[in-house]
């Protein structure tokens, strides 16, 4: 900013001297056309008598000016005027007594008024060239203050979202880097936890404006275990989960990397109402209507469609429903909470065979949605085989549906379960895209994008959008 102050000042003052420069120059030349002209007028009324009916004894010629002459004959100009008639009148030597010449301007003044005229013209050039060259300079000033605007860091307003300390400063556009003592202020020492994952432990965490937080820290404690294995994966996974923008993700705010004590952790938005598994499983949870899971399903489809058209395509090695975090108002936010990927290498570029296994979990989802049953239980076993006797029409679909689950039309029962069986295919090659299931259950459900996203949104991101457009 202070570069684009200098660069403004100085414009301002080159423009400035170059038009006080000017004006200095067209006073003087403007004088000097001022005095050309009353004596072309003279020349003009009395082109003959002008000079040819001068004789000695006469009034010299510089006194029809005001001018007063030297005894040689030179006339002494007390200003411009009489320096620009004393020029033409040497151009033009005074003619003899006798006999007297018959005076023609086209011989003697006209070159001399004509050169005047160029030089008048010339003070137009050299004003228009002014006015050009500073609007040049405005221009160029212009240009240069878009390009600072554009090419400039965002930064959210920290009296909008209530963040303190360092915490307001690296809320930026991008994955922030923020200190562990704020995230400790937030997580009350980490002391509220709200789940684990196998790489890692789930703490909840509330801002000094009441915005909740999530917050996920590796269970590794060992620095020389860090550097050396999981490092390199940590900021791969980093740099990817920033690249995914979409209503029905759990996007990552930032994260925490700190050597004294070892503290590698992530920071993302936080979903009030838990995750789909215990809304599906769990007694003590809400449970959920019809029109509310095909509206999660299609979130979750949407999402993932949009994750997979990314170049590269960000593809999730662990979606189910304890992946589904839920909204205030009950809309699908996918997450990938954990640290680390056990089933294949976090370094590797998803190809299409994870594509096509994640077409197979969202079939195995969508029949837990159905069903209400457990992806496996030890009764049943794989939910998959449990439910391959209504797929392939050995029992009624009818009673494949969730029991507690009222005016279920049997039609979209039949129409979801098309979609099972192409998700499922014991062939990986003839599953269809995650696109084409997107199409597939949006002509059933009839639910378009917007709304399956996010009602209800925490202020402080409404806060951060307004300040990034």
């Amino acid at each position: 900013m202070e570069r684009w102050r200098l660069l403004q000042m100085g414009s301002f003052l080159l423009w400035v001297a170059l038009v006080y420069q000017r004006l200095e120059l067209c006073v003087s030349i403007n004088a000097e056309g001022r005095a050309l002209l009353r004596f072309k007028e003279r020349v003009e009324v009395d082109p003959h008598g002008a000079l040819s009916n001068w004789k000695e004894g006469d009034a010299d010629p510089c006194s029809w000016f005001g001018a007063v002459c030297s005894d040689d004959g030179r006339v002494v100009a007390p200003n411009v005027e009489f320096a620009t008639i004393r020029r033409l009148l040497h151009q033009s030597p005074l003619p003899t007594p006798a006999p007297a010449p018959s005076f023609s301007p086209n011989k003697s003044l006209v070159p001399t008024l004509t050169s005047a005229t160029d030089r008048g013209k010339h003070v137009t050039w050299i004003i228009l060239g002014s006015i050009g060259g500073a609007s040049i300079l405005l221009v160029l000033s212009a240009i240069y203050l878009l390009y600072c605007r554009a090419k400039r860091v965002v930064t959210v307003m920290p009296w909008t979202t209530g963040l303190r300390g360092q915490l307001q400063k690296s809320f930026l556009t991008g994955v922030p880097s923020l200190r562990r003592s704020e995230l400790e202020i937030a997580c009350e020492d980490f002391s509220n936890i709200i789940g684990s994952l196998s790489d890692c432990t789930l703490y909840k965490g509330t801002l000094s404006s009441g915005v909740e937080i999530a917050v996920t820290s590796t269970i590794v404690t060992s620095a020389k275990d860090w550097l050396e294995q999981y490092q390199a994966p940590f900021r791969k996974k980093i740099s990817v989960l920033s690249e995914v923008n979409h209503k029905n993700f759990m996007s990552l705010l930032g994260f925490c990397e700190e050597e004294e004590p070892l503290t590698r952790m992530m920071v993302f938005e936080y979903a009030p109402n838990g995750t789909l598994f215990e809304h599906l499983h769990v007694k003590e949870a809400e449970q959920l209507d019809w029109a509310a899971r095909l509206r999660i399903a299609m979130g979750v489809v949407y999402c993932l469609e949009y994750m997979h058209g990314l170049d590269p395509p960000v593809v999730l090695r662990n979606l189910n429903s304890s992946s589904i975090y839920l909204t205030e108002d009950y809309a699908a936010k996918i997450s990938d909470l954990g640290f680390f990927d056990e089933e294949k290498d976090p370094e590797s570029v998803a190809d299409a065979s994870d594509q096509e296994s994640i077409v197979y979990k969202f079939g195995i989802m969508l029949l837990e949605i159905i069903s209400g049953r457990l992806p496996f239980s030890k009764d049943d076993g794989l939910l998959v085989l449990w439910a391959s006797a209504y797929l392939t029409g050995k029992r009624p679909l009818r009673n494949m549906a969730d029991p507690s689950l009222r005016s279920v039309r049997e039609e979209d029962i039949s129409a979801l379960c098309e979609v099972i069986r192409s998700c499922i295919n014991p062939e990986p090659k003839k599953r269809p895209t995650i696109a084409e299931v997107a199409n597939q259950m949006r002509l059933i459900t009839a639910i378009p994008p917007d709304e399956a996203t996010p009602k209800l949104s925490p202020l402080w991101w409404a806060d951060l959008e307004i300040a990034s457009s």
